[in-house]
């Protein structure tokens, strides 16, 4: 006793930790998620069109020397045009140098384009100008820059000014003209006073021209072109409506222009000007020139401040415009992007001279954007050096901008989500891009943030991201290789377009290379075939540089890689690279690829297997030359399909086997209406002779006067021979007509000319046709809902065509559902011998009739097999030929890439819901363990009497369950189940298990009881079916199948006579994931739910059936079995299968009612059993024979031993169960219903023990059910 007492004081130490060394079972994606791909997110980064400025026009009005009458001017005054004093030279040298220097200022932006001035010209000089560069510039973008300095203002009527030839007269040119002159589409730069006003008017005459364009078009009814969209054209001007500009000495009289052309150097004057530049000493304007480098070159100062200029323009203009203007501005055309950017600091200087520059587009105002403050920063920083530099020609220090704004993003990135703002630092990653120093964490953090979700990818490609990654493949640096193929499977996984600027740019090389590259980890292979992937789906060049780089050897080498993940995309990629494309499947073949893909049709993940089966499916279906060595490889790969993965038990791949036995189907359409038909016509009695055993399991599909396959023109005798009959009797030999014989001499066939599938092929019982037919209809029956449903639309494709031909015509309207030959096959021989001719009674031209509404029919391609009769045309078998099913496996294993990698799982996180009702219900089990523990103490001297539960339901109950730590009672009655919860007496649900009409539900289990759990069901015909929300019917939710598979498909049922009839015995194991099944079979299969693979057959030895089995938990490796012919036989799975049983006691004579294997704190096992004859025995498992039996009431028919107290309780037929402890010693006898006059229960069906609690369930035949309990309180 003692040693009892010290062993629950253990027990109660280590309580508490018991549910967390638990696993938890069926709860991976496959299982709780729906297959199928990503929603895919419209894509809106890519530009429509890209654009360029191809011409430029520079119209410079300055006059130089003569001042325009309507502006007084200041002295002294703003005189600098393009860095130039007009008055420092003569004024036509001056308009000359200034002319030249205008067009290098705007060639640093665009070197390539083509620059035309005009300087001081007349209207006629604008117009030739204008007309010339539109004429060359086709549909390309024109600029018009304008510099007014030298002429009046614009005026309202919308016109700017020029001069006559002798510039004695300022001349108007309306805009309306330089809109027709110029066409679009077209960008226009006002660098004048007053300079908005022609920004309204050029709206105006847009809307003007449009008009005009309507009224021509409707006069000369359509035939002009369509009218230039001037709407669309780009506007950039210096002020507004009412605005002169700055006239401050210090700064250039164009100070716009300088704006838009030299940024930095402007920057740099206004910085000095303003007063807090006093902050750095010693910078005085003549400094300012001296900074040293190049504006291109970034490892120079000025070079690394324009760069940071860029960079700054660019994310304030990501941040504030909207996205569609912003590729329309800043990534559509090289320099409209360049002078936009320099616009946001034309607005920020400007303003700080009351002058509001005005854009067409409108941008929203940028000027007092935070990230100028850290511009001016930078400033300050490369100024405060600048002295030192120039004297002492110190070695400059770089700024910490980049690195600093990478900081930011890493710190948003640490708390950002997709409910939070974009990160501002977006583009300026962008441009880090660039550097070498900062570019791998830059690639590292952008990684990071591709991880967070398809949103996050869409946002980086909208900044731009694209050209820059594409562009770093060309990299050969090894430690960029892991970021850059991360990014890119995150790039594919959202926008699969991608793959053409891959191949496009052989970026696909890239890839190979890290496939190929053994020393590189298997998570970034993996990521590496999932872009190749990419790269081959439904993309024929795709597929043919792929190829060309030996792609398939590649794959195959590494398919027995330790990463399943790996496995699994390695498969995939090799089934969408010979999808469609014969050339790979023969460098497969070559290979041979089917063979080695068949090693993973047994592998232990499950997707893996699946996709070796999408593979195996794609490689029969990419055939276009069918040869009888294309044949002869599909018949191996279907029927090996068949002998391994049809009772697997994940319906994912099941549901990627019917897809890929469906191109068998669809390829060799005329072997299987022959097999249909054959199976159809075994309904006729005249069958019965002919050597054709029936199959197992084949389903009958049509009655017998369907089977009229014959024209009224022939019929068969019983004998064999045919008797031609004339049309008119047709009718009184029509009953005949369903002793149908298979018939194979040519003479009859010949004969048989009317006959609608007559042409068919006469296959052999046995032929792979008829395997691969009967493994389509078990599929029929899967016992997964969708399977079933995808099965039946390929079965019935067939079947529909063989019931359509049943139904005699007139020759004339004769639809034949079969081509005149077939493709090869083992056992299909052609139609007609060689050199005889067709049936006479058909001519020529029906037959070609014949066999063009067949090929209309069908879509199969036939053989050359008539001489002379027919010229047939071969059909590609792929074009046009569209799949009966399909699935989205690999569209939802895709979606892996798309979602959160890098993210903690959930289940990690401490500070997750998920986590905390966890923990909560582990501390609820640890309760009810502890509290049950006094209970199973009492039981010694207390009494099992106190009904506390009693219910009726729809069926007499054959199988009943406690939950372990809920208040639920699971109960089954014949095909359905219902839970009940049997402390407050409600009944939560009743779900039907969608087994077949005739399949009786036998076993019970709950699968991660501990946790959220599920409820595992057998029936007698060997299905097993996993269902959750099974207690949710009041909320209005179903129950739903996670899993469903034949758990006894492919084994010989014990035949009826011997004591069958237990149905499937099944048992759980949660520490091992095992489902243990048996039954009516004379073995016991062991399943594993983590790999969802068949562990072992055990062979029972026995002749009979399983009744019931018993494992332990503490004896894992141990399995007892109570069989039908009173046996009790104990197995110990360790051993090899054949030599698993080690030990069989006989001592009961009849059918076992249950069994039970408990470990005693000694250490040594021990089983209960009980049989039907009311003997329960007790044995130590080391010795041969029984401790002790106690004898109970006759004709026992349910009987539970519990778990942990010392107490078993049988029921009897004779309506009353009895309760006795471990010494055989009864303690009470339950015989009435509780209450006044309390009826007497009904015969015992079936009874269950609470796992922790002393409570016994109780269902007896007159379909009631009964809880009773140790503990009145409960």
């Amino acid at each position: 006793m003692a040693c009892i007492l010290d062993n629950n004081h253990n027990a109660e130490e280590d309580d508490s930790s018991i549910d967390w060394q638990l696993p938890i079972s069926f709860v991976k994606k496959r299982h709780i998620e729906k297959i199928e791909g990503a929603n895919a997110i419209t894509q809106t980064w890519r530009m429509k069109e890209r654009m360029k400025t191809v011409s430029v026009a520079l119209v410079l009005c300055l006059n130089v020397g003569v001042d325009p009458p309507d502006i007084i001017k200041t002295q002294p005054c703003a005189r600098l045009e393009c860095w130039i004093d007009p008055l420092s030279v003569s004024p036509q040298k001056a308009l000359e140098t200034i002319g030249a220097n205008l067009q290098k200022q705007y060639e640093r932006w665009q070197p390539r384009a083509r620059y035309k001035q005009s300087l001081d010209p007349t209207v006629e000089e604008v117009k030739k100008l204008c007309t010339s560069l539109r004429r060359n510039a086709k549909e390309e973008r024109v600029l018009f820059h304008y510099n007014g300095h030298g002429v009046p203002k614009p005026t309202s009527n919308g016109e700017v000014w020029v001069f006559n030839r002798t510039y004695t007269q300022y001349i108007p040119l309306s805009v309306y003209d330089l809109q027709t002159w110029m066409g679009a589409p077209s960008i226009y730069v006002y660098d004048c006073s007053n300079a908005g006003i022609i920004v309204d008017s050029f709206k105006q005459f847009a809307d003007q021209h449009e008009k005009e364009y309507e009224q021509v078009a409707a006069q000369s009814r359509g035939s002009v072109n369509s009218p230039p969209t001037f709407k669309n054209c780009i506007q950039l001007a210096a002020c507004a409506a009412t605005q002169i500009l700055p006239m401050n000495p210090d700064l250039p009289a164009d100070i716009f222009t300088s704006c838009l052309t030299t940024p930095i150097k402007i920057a740099l004057r206004w910085f000095v000007m303003q007063s807090t530049s006093k902050l750095v000493p010693k910078i005085s304007m003549d400094l300012i020139d001296k900074i040293p480098g190049q504006l291109n070159d970034r490892r120079t100062m000025l070079g690394e401040l324009n760069w940071i200029f860029t960079a700054i323009t660019d994310t304030i203009a990501w941040n504030t415009l909207p996205r569609d203007l912003f590729q329309k501005l800043f990534r559509q055309d090289l320099l409209v992007a360049s002078l936009f950017r320099n616009f946001l600091l034309a607005e920020r200087i400007m303003r700080s001279y009351d002058c509001t520059p005005v854009s067409s587009p409108k941008l929203p105002p940028t000027y007092q954007h935070p990230m100028w403050q850290a511009w001016d920063l930078a400033l300050d920083l490369c100024l405060a050096q600048l002295p030192a530099i120039l004297e002492s020609e110190d070695q400059f220090i770089h700024s910490p901008f980049f690195e600093e704004q990478l900081t930011a993003f890493q710190v948003w990135l640490a708390l950002g989500s997709e409910q939070r703002n974009p990160p501002e630092q977006l583009p300026i990653v962008l441009q880090v891009l660039l550097s070498q120093v900062h570019r791998l964490r830059a690639l590292e953090l952008l990684g990071k943030f591709l991880d967070l979700g398809p949103w996050a990818v869409n946002l980086a490609l909208s900044v731009g991201i694209f050209p820059y990654v594409l562009k770093l493949l060309q990299s050969s640096a090894r430690e960029l290789r892991p970021l850059l193929v991360f990014i890119w499977a995150k790039i594919l996984a959202v926008d699969s377009t991608c793959q053409a600027d891959l191949v496009r740019d052989n970026g696909h090389k890239y890839f190979l290379s890290i496939l190929q590259d053994p020393s590189m980890p298997g998570e970034d292979r993996t990521l590496a075939t999932f872009v190749l992937a990419s790269i081959v789906n439904n993309y024929p060049q795709g597929q043919e540089v792929a190829l060309q780089g030996s792609l398939v050897s590649i794959c195959l080498e590494q398919l027995g890689d330790q990463n399943p993940l790996l496995r699994q995309w390695l498969a995939i990629c090799l089934g969408r690279l010979w999808t469609n494309y014969d050339k790979a499947r023969w460098c497969g073949v070559r290979d041979i690829a089917h063979e080695k893909l068949y090693n993973l049709l047994s592998d232990p993940v499950p997707e893996v297997r699946a996709a070796a089966v999408y593979a195996l499916g794609t490689f029969i279906s990419s055939v276009t030359e069918r040869s009888e060595h294309a044949n002869n490889i599909d018949h191996s790969i279907a029927m090996t399909l068949i002998n391994t993965v049809s009772h697997d038990m994940s319906p994912l791949i099941r549901k990627e086997l019917v897809v890929a036995l469906q191109w068998m189907v669809l390829l060799f359409e005329n072997s299987f209406l022959s097999v249909a038909l054959q199976e159809e016509g075994r309904t006729s009695q005249a069958l019965a002779d002919v050597s054709m055993s029936p199959i197992m399991g084949m389903r009958r599909i049509a009655s017998r006067d369907r089977l009229k396959i014959l024209s009224p023109g022939s019929l068969f005798n019983p004998d064999g021979g045919i008797i031609p009959v004339t049309v008119a009797n047709a009718e009184a030999f029509q009953s005949n007509s369903d002793r149908i014989k298979r018939v194979s001499s040519s003479s009859s066939i010949s004969s048989l000319g009317h006959g609608q599938l007559s042409n068919l092929p006469n296959l052999s019982y046995g032929s792979i046709y008829m395997k691969l037919w009967h493994g389509l209809t078990t599929l029929d029956v899967d016992p997964h809902p969708s399977i079933r449903h995808m099965s039946h639309i390929i079965t019935n494709h067939i079947r529909d065509q063989v019931k359509d031909s049943s139904v005699p015509k007139e020759v004339n309207d004769t639809k034949i559902t079969s081509s005149l030959s077939l493709p090869p096959s083992p056992s299909g021989r052609p139609t007609f011998l060689a050199g005889e001719s067709p049936p006479s009674t058909i001519s020529a031209t029906e037959l070609h009739r014949l066999a063009a509404s067949r090929s209309s029919h069908l879509t199969c391609r036939t053989r050359k097999t008539l001489p002379n009769t027919i010229s047939e045309e071969e059909n590609d078998i792929n074009s046009g030929r569209k799949p009966l099913v399909t699935t989205q496996f690999v569209d939802w294993s895709c979606k892996y890439f798309a979602q959160p990698v890098m993210k903690f799982l959930q289940d990690n996180d401490v500070e997750s819901s998920l986590h905390y009702e966890r923990e909560w219900r582990y501390q609820r089990n640890s309760a009810l363990r502890c509290e049950a523990r006094d209970e199973q103490r009492k039981i010694a001297t207390g009494k099992l009497e106190s009904q506390v539960f009693s219910a009726r339901c729809p069926n007499p109950p054959s199988v009943i369950q406690f939950h372990p730590y809920e208040t639920y009672v699971a109960v089954a009655g014949k095909d359905a189940f219902s839970i009940w919860d049997w402390l407050s007496g409600c009944k939560l649900s009743y779900c039907p298990n969608h087994g077949s009409k005739a399949s009786r539900i036998t076993s019970l289990q709950f699968v991660n009881s501990h946790d959220v759990s599920l409820l595992l069901v057998g029936s007698d015909d060997g299905t097993v079916r996993l269902w959750n929300n099974y207690t949710l019917a009041q909320h209005g939710l179903e129950p739903g199948l996670v899993t469903a598979w034949q758990a006894l498909a492919d084994v010989q049922p014990v035949s009826r006579s011997l004591n069958a009839g237990a149905g499937s015995v099944m048992s759980w194991e949660q520490r091992a994931q095992n489902v243990i099944v048996t039954g009516d079979v004379r073995i016991i299969r062991i399943w594993d739910a983590e790999s969802e693979l068949k562990v072992q057959d055990i062979p029972t030895g026995a002749d009979c059936c399983v009744t019931s089995i018993s494992t332990d938990v503490s004896e894992s490796s141990l399995i007892v079995a109570g069989c039908g012919d009173g046996s009790v036989r104990l197995f110990d799975r360790r051993l090899p299968p054949q030599e698993a049983r080690i030990m069989t006691w006989r001592e009961h004579s009849a059918w076992i009612v249950d069994v039970n294997l408990r470990s005693n704190p000694q250490g040594s096992g021990k089983a209960i059993t009980g049989c039907v004859a009311g003997d329960v025995k007790f044995f130590d498992l080391r010795r041969n024979s029984s401790l002790a039996t106690c004898e109970t009431s006759q004709g026992m028919t349910a009987m539970a031993v519990h778990k942990a107290a010392d107490t078993f309780a049988c029921g009897s037929v004779n309506q009353y169960i009895s309760v006795y402890n471990m010494e055989g010693s009864p303690l009470n006898t339950i015989k009435y219903h509780e209450g006044f006059m309390g009826p007497r229960i009904g015969p015992v069906s079936c009874l269950a023990f609470h796992p922790y609690r002393v409570s016994l369930a109780a269902g007896s035949m007159d379909s009631s059910i009964s809880v009773y309990s140790i503990d009145p309180k409960r």
